[in-house]
């Protein structure tokens, strides 16, 4: 049985499976070392002791530039084939859900790579926890290092990657978390590897790789928001374009409506919503999600498209749990309405929105409200769980208006 770890780096093969070089089977280990730019594969034979196999990986440990990424599946599945040349194997690489892209990415395609090859179809596959400070992941296999192990990594850090104590990107930089004492490993069907790999991916396009990334459908931590955000603006709008109390005949702009789980909320209490998404990916989903809602209609604008507009005014414009994306506030004070719900978690209410409103001339705070309380929660279908940070709501009314 042959042992294939397949690494973005040559120090990643220490720090997340130094277990798996020195596994007292003796056997032969195969090291793919898959920079996409100079992908090779590393022949660590069962005569080698741990010193040597050590001293051949640092001698492929390079300088950080740029470009360093995964091959792809493609590349891959052909270096898996050579490596394992017609002989059983066992593959392990790193997470999907391993806060470092780059490597979460190569995680990812590693899998992708092996279920799209027939020839690779009964090799074992293990991902490493590696480095993941946001999830805690239920593992199926852990190695405990002894003394002499974690001598041999610290030895490999400081003297083979002192360059990267000091560096400064985080995909590449080697700090005490990324050089575990205990390696940690699992197993993941299809379904979990894809939702624990776009759940990581929350502020860039990959979060839309499947579909409800963020369990807005399954969580019962997200059903208790929606329910708290869509009830707060029902509450907060009567008198403003609604004097029922009910909801019914206020307009709304929800801006970033991803794939409509508040959208339909809003419509359900009777709202028109003009609901925006300009993320090419989810807007198709919003789109089949709300067919048929009366009163709700679909569009791509986002915030700075919205605060060009000379459109008639809104009852109200909902910014929820959307600007961690940059966004420059001034936008608000040309959005076609006097009333903004913002709902963020607390930490990023204070950094991002409360420094913004001391300076603001145009918009005063009327209201501010907890929307749902910090919670632990389970995520992909129990593989992981993580801390949900709480919501809380500011309703900002227009000074000038």
């Amino acid at each position: 049985m042959i042992d294939i770890v397949v690494v973005l780096r040559a120090e990643d093969a220490v720090l997340d499976f130094l277990s798996v070089l020195t596994d007292d089977g003796g056997g032969e280990t195969r090291v793919i070392l898959a920079d996409h730019d100079r992908a090779e594969t590393l022949i660590l034979g069962a005569d080698l002791d741990t010193a040597e196999r050590l001293a051949l990986i640092a001698s492929h440990v390079r300088p950080v530039t740029e470009g360093i990424a995964s091959p792809g599946p493609e590349v891959l599945a052909t270096l898996l084939r050579q490596a394992a040349a017609g002989q059983p194997c066992r593959i392990w690489t790193h997470s999907p859900a391993d806060t470092r892209r780059s490597r979460g990415r190569l995680g990812r395609d590693t899998a992708l790579a092996r279920a799209a090859d027939a020839r690779l179809a009964g090799a074992e596959l293990r991902h490493a926890v590696g480095f993941s400070p946001y999830l805690q992941i239920l593992s199926d296999l852990d190695h405990s290092l002894g003394r002499e192990h974690i001598a041999a990594k610290l030895d490999f850090v400081n003297g083979s990657c002192g360059h990267l104590l000091a560096e400064p990107d985080p995909e590449f930089v080697v700090q005490t978390p990324h050089v575990p004492a205990v390696e940690r490993f699992f197993d993941t069907d299809p379904d979990q590897r894809e939702r624990l790999f776009a759940l990581l991916a929350s502020l860039d396009d990959e979060a839309a790789s499947v579909v409800d990334p963020w369990e807005f459908g399954s969580s019962p931590y997200e059903a208790r928001r929606l329910d708290a955000t869509a009830a707060w603006v029902r509450e907060r709008c009567a008198g403003n374009g609604d004097s029922s109390g009910s909801g019914s005949g206020g307009a709304l702009v929800e801006v970033g409506a991803c794939e409509g789980a508040l959208t339909h909320r809003l419509a359900a209490a009777g709202f028109t919503v003009r609901a925006t998404e300009p993320n090419a990916v989810f807007r198709p989903r919003l789109t089949a999600a709300l067919a048929g809602t009366d009163g709700v209609t679909v569009d791509s604008a986002d915030l700075a498209e919205l605060a060009k507009e000379d459109g008639p005014r809104a009852t109200a414009h909902l910014l929820i749990e959307m600007l961690y994306y940059g966004q420059d506030l001034a936008l608000l004070d040309d959005l076609a309405t006097d009333l903004v719900f913002v709902a963020l978690e607390p930490e990023a209410l204070v950094s991002r929105v409360r420094p913004w409103l001391e300076r603001s001339t145009s918009w005063r705070a009327d209201e501010e409200t907890v929307l749902v309380p910090p919670q632990l929660e389970t995520v992909c279908a129990g593989r992981a769980y993580l801390s949900k940070r709480g919501s809380v709501g500011l309703l900002l009314r227009r000074t000038n208006g």
